[in-house]
């Protein structure tokens, strides 16, 4: 037995010397020391021995025991040590190393030009107002004199979540919002995202849009055609050709829509003015007495403006950009640029 003894502790001490990881190690405490071990089978032999030799054969095996254990801690420390180096050595930091490169949020070309109207319109005397995204049939057509069967509709490919619910296809909705919750005199402002079914170099299902109107008594088409000139210069600048073309609208009467000398091609045409020369960047027109009535407006004592924007629009023409995709792409070669 002693001769087993001493050859399963030469061969766990070499083992022991060549093991090279914590799991390697760990196999070999339980290999030779666990309650299955080869040492631990051992040990369990010495109540066969005779009795005389049993207080000497387990002394040895306990030494051997021991000894083993013992180079089994001793190595698990020179493991660990290893492991804490190598580790500290990859965690280093070196200096030598160039940095990282932060790059600063800045606000997108569309909220810029969305501030840049906003603060046109509050100077000119307007206050801001808003209203759902997620918006209900009446106020969306309805109330703006646009019934279920008026072939208006078809001008608005619109995204309907149920036969009365539906994504909003313009901010006009907050018009009619607005005169319900207030009486004249009212000098509104409406910004927010529309909804259409649309998709190309100048059109989006997800847009946004900027609605003014005004009412009171004594308002006309000239107190409109003011409103707008004055904010068109400020926009692109005094020397700007513009034009307003009748138009029609169902929630306005007289309508007209306005266009700019297109800035991107200088007006000898291009894609974005169809080969025109013009550029039609807003509808408008004197509110229609229909829709007044509709909100409890007395038609014969007031008479109000209102007017509407596509921000992408006015920012395509201000910038000269010729695919209103790029907004949404999200290139920062693109957007660095503003």
């Amino acid at each position: 037995m002693e001769k087993k003894l001493s050859l399963i502790a030469s061969k766990a001490l070499e083992e022991i010397q060549l093991s090279k990881t914590s799991s390697e190690l760990s196999s070999l405490r339980v290999k030779y020391v666990g309650r299955k071990g080869s040492l631990t089978n051992i040990l369990k032999e010495l109540k066969n021995l005779p009795v005389e030799k049993r207080a000497e054969v387990g002394k040895f095996a306990n030494e051997i025991k021991n000894s083993i254990e013992k180079a089994l801690e001793g190595k698990n420390r020179h493991l660990k040590n290893l492991e804490t180096e190598e580790k500290s050595s990859k965690d280093t930091i070196d200096i030598t190393l160039p940095g990282k490169e932060f790059q600063i949020g800045r606000k997108h070309l569309i909220t810029q030009i969305l501030d840049e109207i906003v603060s046109i319109f509050l100077r000119l005397g307007f206050s801001i107002e808003e209203g759902p995204e997620t918006e209900l049939d009446y106020y969306n057509f309805e109330a703006l004199n646009i019934p279920k069967d008026h072939p208006a509709r078809d001008m608005q490919d619109t995204f309907y979540i149920s036969d009365e619910v539906l994504l909003r296809t313009h901010t006009s909705p907050v018009q009619i919002r607005a005169y319900l919750k207030s009486k004249p005199p009212i000098q509104i402002i409406a910004q927010g995202k529309v909804y259409r079914r649309d998709a190309d170099i100048s059109h989006l299902p997800m847009f946004h849009q900027i609605e003014g109107f005004h009412v009171d008594e004594g308002i006309t088409f000239s107190d409109l055609k003011g409103t707008l000139e004055t904010f068109i210069h400020s926009m692109f600048g005094n020397d700007v050709g513009l034009r307003f073309r009748p138009s029609f609208f169902p929630f306005t009467e007289p309508s007209a829509e306005v266009d700019i000398a297109c800035v991107i091609c200088k007006g000898k045409g291009c894609r974005v003015c169809k080969s025109s020369g013009w550029v039609e960047i807003l509808g408008c027109g004197m509110v229609d007495p229909d829709v007044f009535k509709r909100v409890g407006y007395d038609d014969e004592k007031y008479t109000g403006y209102a007017f509407g924007m596509g921000i992408e629009r006015i920012a395509m023409l201000k910038y000269q950009i010729d695919d209103i995709r790029l907004f949404f792409e999200n290139d920062l070669r693109f957007l660095n640029q503003f």
